[in-house]
C-alpha cells in the first residue's frame, strides 16, 4: 500500500465533479486535484485547478496523466465509464476509480442489466425488450398494466418515459427506435411494468467483494413541482431518505447489493468502483429500477457532505482499487440531513439559452438558519473573460446540511435565493416526499 502524496485527475464538468473536487481536496494525502475540463466553479476549492482538455480523448488523457505525474484518476460522467476509460489507465499502470468496461455494462445496457437480474434472482419489474417498433407496438396494445418506456443505452437521464396512454407509449417507442431521438442508445427499447412506491438511490463503494454504502437518498427527477413534467437528470435530492429504515437497508443489502456484486464476480467481471442502485420500494419490497456504474448526480452533491470529516474519500477510492475496502473505516454523519436544490436554465430539459451572465450574492450568516452549512456546487457554468455565465441546463446545485430536514430545506432555499440569471428556474418542493 502506497502512502505517496496524491495527484488526482478528475474528469468531468458537472455538479458531481464539483462535489468530488471539494471532498477530495480535503484529504491530507492529496497534493493536487486537476479537473478536465472542469467548470466555472471547480477551481474555487483549495488545491484544485482546471485544464481545458477533451474528456473523451482517452489516449490523450493517459498522456496528460503521465505528464502531470497523476497517480489516481477519477472519471465522473457515465459515457467515459461505459466506454471503458478504466482499461486505458490500467494499461498505463495508473490507478483509476472506475469499473471495467465489461462490468460497466450494468449501466451501458439496460437490457444487459435486466437479464443479469433475472439470472441472479434480483427483484425487478417484469419487462420485454425490442429492437423493432412494430413488435413493441403490438406488445403495448396487448399488456393490461401500466408501463414505462426506457432507452436501453445512455440518454443523459432523459431516456425514461412514463406514458399516460397507449398512444403516448407507442409514440415514445417510435421516437426512440425509428426517429433515433437518443441515437443508438434508443435502438433497443425496454418496456417495463410500472412500479408504484417510493424511490431510493443507494451509492455503494465496492472493491469487487467488499462494499460500503452511503446513506440512502431520494432524488426528484421530474422537472416541475408535484413530480410533474418530463424526467430530467435530477432537480434535487435529500438524504437520508425518510423511508430508509435500518431494516429496509439491511434487506437491500441482502437481496440486492450482495447478489449483484457476487453475481458480477462469479461471471468474471468484478465491480470495482461506485455502484449506483436505483430502487422502487413497493408494497412487495424493494425492486431495482436501474444500475449506474459511477457517482450519481445530484446524489453525489447530497451525500458527500454526510461523509465525516475524518473520512478520506481518496483513501476509500484507493482501497477499492487495491481490494482492501474491508479494512478502511467510513464514518457517516448520522445526526444531520443533507439537501440539494438544482438551479436550472428555463426550458430545461428541453431547449434553453447558454451564455447568460450569472450573479451570486454573498451569503451572509444571518441569512442561514443557525447550525446549517451551505455549499454551491457549480455544474453548467463557465468563465468567459473572467465573468461567470451559464453553459448547461443544470447550472448550480445548492447543497445544505443541518440537524433537521426542515432547517436544511430552509438553508438550501436561502442559498438558491442568492443565484441570479435570466430565466432561472428550480423546484420549490424538494423533500416533499
Amino acid at each position: 500500500m502506497s502512502t505517496a502524496l496524491l495527484r488526482i485527475l478528475l474528469i468531468g464538468s458537472g455538479g458531481r465533479e464539483s462535489a468530488l473536487a471539494w471532498k477530495l481536496s480535503q484529504s491530507p494525502r492529496v497534493q493536487k486535484v486537476i479537473v478536465v475540463p472542469g467548470n466555472g466553479g471547480t477551481a474555487n476549492f483549495d488545491k484544485v485547478s482546471n485544464i481545458d482538455a477533451k474528456a473523451d480523448d482517452y489516449p490523450g488523457l493517459v498522456a496528460l496523466a503521465k505528464e502531470l505525474g497523476i497517480n489516481l484518476v477519477v472519471p465522473g460522467p457515465d459515457q467515459l465509464v461505459v466506454d471503458g476509460i478504466e482499461g486505458y489507465f490500467r494499461a498505463a499502470e495508473i490507478p483509476c476509480f472506475a469499473p471495467s468496461r465489461e462490468a460497466a455494462q450494468m449501466e451501458g445496457s439496460k437490457a444487459f442489466a435486466k437479464a443479469f437480474m433475472l439470472r441472479h434472482s434480483i427483484p425487478t419489474a417484469k419487462y420485454q425488450h425490442f429492437t423493432d417498433a412494430e413488435s413493441a407496438e403490438r406488445y403495448i396494445n396487448d399488456v393490461s398494466y401500466d408501463i414505462v418506456i426506457k432507452a436501453s443505452g445512455l440518454a443523459a437521464g432523459k431516456g425514461v418515459i412514463l406514458p399516460e396512454s397507449k398512444s403516448e407509449a407507442i409514440s415514445a417507442v417510435k421516437e426512440m427506435i425509428l426517429d433515433r431521438k437518443f441515437g443508438d442508445s434508443g435502438s433497443e427499447v425496454l418496456i417495463e411494468e410500472f412500479l408504484d412506491g417510493e424511490e431510493l438511490s443507494i451509492l455503494t463503494f465496492s472493491d469487487g467483494e467488499n462494499f460500503k454504502s452511503l446513506p440512502a437518498a431520494q432524488d426528484h427527477k421530474r422537472v416541475y413541482d408535484g413530480d410533474q413534467g418530463p424526467n430530467t437528470g435530477g432537480m434535487g435530492c435529500y438524504a437520508p431518505g425518510k423511508i430508509a429504515t435500518p431494516a429496509l437497508l439491511q434487506k437491500i443489502d441482502e437481496i440486492v447489493l450482495r447478489p449483484t456484486l457476487d453475481g458480477l464476480r462469479q461471471e468474471g467481471t468484478p465491480f470495482v468502483g461506485m455502484l449506483f442502485t436505483g430502487l422502487m420500494i413497493t408494497s412487495a419490497g424493494p425492486k431495482v429500477l436501474e444500475y449506474n456504474a459511477r457517482f450519481g448526480d445530484p446524489e453525489t452533491q447530497t451525500l458527500l457532505p454526510l461523509l465525516g470529516s475524518e473520512t478520506d474519500l481518496a483513501e476509500i477510492m484507493l482501497a477499492c482499487i487495491e481490494k482492501r475496502l474491508g479494512s478502511i473505516p467510513m464514518h457517516i454523519v448520522t445526526d444531520r440531513f443533507s439537501v440539494v436544490v438544482v438551479v436550472v436554465s428555463g426550458g430545461y430539459p428541453g431547449d434553453y439559452r447558454k451564455g447568460l451572465p450569472i450573479q451570486i450574492d454573498e451569503t451572509h450568516e444571518d441569512l442561514l438558519p443557525q447550525g446549517s452549512l451551505l455549499n454551491l456546487f457549480h455544474a453548467g457554468t463557465a468563465l468567459k473573460d473572467g465573468k461567470l455565465t451559464t453553459s448547461g441546463g443544470r447550472v448550480i446545485a445548492v447543497s445544505a446540511t443541518a440537524d433537521t430536514l426542515e432547517t436544511t430545506l430552509k438553508a438550501a432555499y436561502a442559498g438558491v435565493s442568492t443565484i441570479h440569471f435570466e430565466n432561472v428556474f428550480f423546484r420549490k418542493d424538494i423533500g416533499h416526499r
